[in-house]
């Protein structure tokens, strides 16, 4: 089994256009239920080095996570050009972009 940092990297690599994940889904994807905290900190530090698509990862409330402002701008320019539609206070409809992954263990999540 590949450490956790790897399997969350390799799943928000997965996270097609358009969709999005939120960041205690990707731990429990990885096999850490209670890890979404880590996975906030995998993605700050490895987004750049791997290219990963950051700003597909939302938080639970199908919400921008970001603090500052031109982050949340960016996200939300990145997700809105790829047709995710964020609604009124800011959430996104997680029943209608979430993305579930075909991983049968990951459908629990």
């Amino acid at each position: 089994m590949l450490p956790f940092t790897e399997r969350v990297v390799n799943i928000i690599r997965g996270i097609p256009e358009g969709r999005v994940m939120t960041y205690g889904q990707i731990a429990e994807v990885a096999g850490s239920a209670r890890g979404a905290r880590q996975v906030v900190r995998i993605l700050h530090s490895l987004s750049e080095k791997h290219g990963l698509p950051w700003h597909r990862v939302v938080n639970a409330k199908g919400e921008i996570a970001l603090q500052d402002e031109e982050g949340r701008y960016s996200q939300r320019m990145y997700l809105e050009s790829e047709g995710v539609e964020i609604g009124f206070g800011g959430r996104i409809d997680l029943d209608e972009y979430r993305f579930i992954p075909e991983d049968p263990a990951a459908r629990k999540a």
